[in-house]
């Protein structure tokens, strides 16, 4: 039993070291030469936990000075509050500079370091992962750590810094004579009810941002395939930074504005302060009233500095406990479906693909293909047909490497995919999808991935995916919308085709590319991907159109995981076997 828990204890703290290990790089994110604004921040907060101790010291030479034991004169004690002043002036210039570029950019490199990991990742990175994960990660998670953790950072070692100094003058003097101070913070909330347009405007200007931001992540995760397939990594990471560059300003801006709320609510309430010592000390002075309430509220104000660690300390180290639960969600999920390194290929195919006995299951038990054998030759164009959940497309998805986890060969020129890298592997071939991921930019930025491209080869894949007339009607500049909402079925499928055209890759796949769209349009596209000379081919379809399968080289046709028959479709015809049952259905 003392065994299994020194174990259980053992495996614990293995598992909380390796977390610590994810964590460290995205925690030093947060502090990556950013170390000149974090330690600018540290100096306002002790300046202004002096400023804040100066002021309780004047409150009990004022006091002195009513009861008759004048160490200073009225000047002296002017010029020390006037020094106090310039004190919290300084932290204000200070956190006005630093602070807020601090924050900001913390965070803008806390993210762009999450996206830069999150695009390494494998194009089977969401088979098996919520991507909801991320997004709830670079955005809401993201604003917790920057509320919770980076928010608190400075007002805690102020409050440490005040704390100990204030202890220190309690000990110091007598605490004989104590008093609350009522109303005193009523100056600093009219400072802040007066300014608080500014913040929520400024507030409502960081949620409209970051909507946007959550709206290109969303886009990124959704599309991840086709990023993957068509190597855009670097152009949707430039897209991320200048999304993120935006939520950063206005973050920079609402940071700003809060700070003018709190640093002019502080400095009203010291104004206010000392003017209100300064008068019963006048006042006393004068004989025409005692006045001993300010001793008392120098000690009350000072035991308050001492109270407040108690509700501050518990909140950082809560706040900075569950930011970092956060992010170690985040870094054990990047962690995750990152493709080894494999061979170095070239982009061409001159020999073709072979499947031998390949098995595989999504979940044990659960088998999706059996002893599968297919032999498609380079240049050819080969159909997939078969009843749904036959394994079609599940086929198409391994020969993209959508996963490692099958028994068999999958062969591109006779080296197997698992051997070969992801990279060079997109180098080789491309897919169209029959849900096509359009990006909310214009038909050309889709068409492209965000990349540049000479001029003819645009034209030439605008040309030849059928996509001249929708440019010659939109522009090439015209907004697709969020998804392609802007476009028909049949155009995102021909924007899909353009992709892979300029791509100029050897293999195209195509996965039920026109299971969508009606028989006229479904037939403009296999039309257009049939007249795709030189390219090898990899058809899967549900539409058993004679003119589209006549012209292919040849057929499987699966049937429960296997591939029940193979060969053309004059061949497969005149057996009468399985492929004639359903396209003799089909034509019904």
């Amino acid at each position: 039993m003392e065994k299994t828990n020194s174990m259980s204890k053992q495996q614990a703290a293995e598992l909380k070291k390796e977390a610590k290990a994810l964590r460290r790089p995205f925690v030093r994110e947060l502090f990556r030469k950013n170390k000149l604004n974090l330690a600018m921040t540290v100096i306002a907060a002790l300046i202004a936990a002096a400023s804040n101790l100066v002021i309780s010291w004047l409150i009990k030479e004022v006091s002195d000075t009513i009861s008759g034991d004048c160490k200073y004169s009225f000047a002296a004690l002017l010029l020390i509050m006037g020094g106090a002043v310039v004190m919290l002036l300084v932290c204000w210039v200070l956190d006005r500079i630093f602070l807020s570029e601090f924050r900001s950019k913390a965070m803008k490199q806390y993210r762009e370091y999450a996206m830069s990991r999150l695009l390494e990742k494998g194009i089977q990175a969401f088979s098996g992962e919520n991507s909801s994960l991320y997004i709830s990660a670079l955005s809401n998670d993201a604003n917790t750590i920057e509320t919770d953790f980076i928010g608190r950072l400075q007002i805690t070692i102020q409050v440490a810094v005040t704390f100990v100094g204030a202890l220190g003058l309690m000990l110091w003097y007598s605490p004989l004579l104590t008093l609350v101070a009522i109303g005193f913070s009523l100056l600093p909330v009219i400072v802040s009810i007066v300014l608080g347009n500014k913040a929520a405007a400024a507030e409502k200007e960081v949620s409209d941002k970051k909507e946007g931001y959550t709206g290109m992540l969303k886009d990124t995760l959704m599309g991840f395939a086709v990023i993957k397939s068509f190597k855009a990594e670097k152009s949707i990471g430039r897209i991320h930074r200048k999304s993120n560059e935006s939520v950063a300003a206005s973050t920079k801006k609402r940071i700003n504005v809060n700070l003018h709320v709190d640093y002019a609510s502080a400095l009203a309430g010291g104004i206010l302060q000392f003017g209100v010592f300064f008068i019963a000390a006048a006042l006393a002075l004068s004989g025409k009233s005692g006045i001993t309430a300010g001793t008392a509220i120098v000690f009350v104000q000072l035991l308050n500095y001492v109270l407040s660690p108690i509700q501050t300390f518990p909140t950082f180290y809560a706040g900075t406990k569950a930011s970092f639960g956060l992010i170690d969600k985040l870094a054990a999920a990047l962690n995750k479906n990152i493709p080894d390194e494999g061979e170095e290929i070239e982009p061409q195919l001159t020999k073709g693909i072979e499947i031998r006995d390949l098995n595989f299951a999504y979940e044990e038990g659960r088998t999706v293909l059996e002893d599968v054998d297919m032999d498609m030759k380079a240049g050819g164009c080969y159909a997939l047909v078969g009843g749904s959940g036959s394994g079609k497309s599940t086929i198409l998805n391994l020969l993209m490497a959508s996963s490692d986890n099958y028994r068999g060969e999958i062969l591109y020129d006779g080296k197997e995919l698992k051997n070969i890298s992801a990279s060079s592997l997109y180098d080789l071939v491309s897919i169209i999808q029959q849900n096509v991921f359009v990006f909310n930019s214009t038909i050309r930025d889709n068409i492209t991935m965000f990349s540049e491209f000479p001029e003819e080869e645009i034209e030439r894949a605008v040309r030849l995916s059928g996509l001249s007339k929708l440019i010659e009607e939109k522009g090439a500049d015209y907004l697709c919308g969020e998804n392609g909402s802007g476009l028909s079925g049949g155009e995102r499928q021909r924007i899909s085709i353009a992709r892979a055209l300029l791509r100029k890759t050897p293999v195209l796949f195509v996965d039920e590319a026109t299971a969508s769209l009606d028989a006229e349009t479904s037939f403009g596209v296999l039309d257009a991907i049939m007249k795709l000379d030189g390219y090898t081919r990899v058809i899967v379809t549900h539409d058993l159109d004679e003119n589209i399968l006549r012209r292919c080289t040849g057929l499987f046709a699966l049937k429960n995981g296997d591939v029940s028959e193979q060969g053309t479709f004059e061949e497969l015809m005149e057996r009468k076997g399985y492929f004639y049952s359903l396209f003799t259905v089909s034509q019904g």
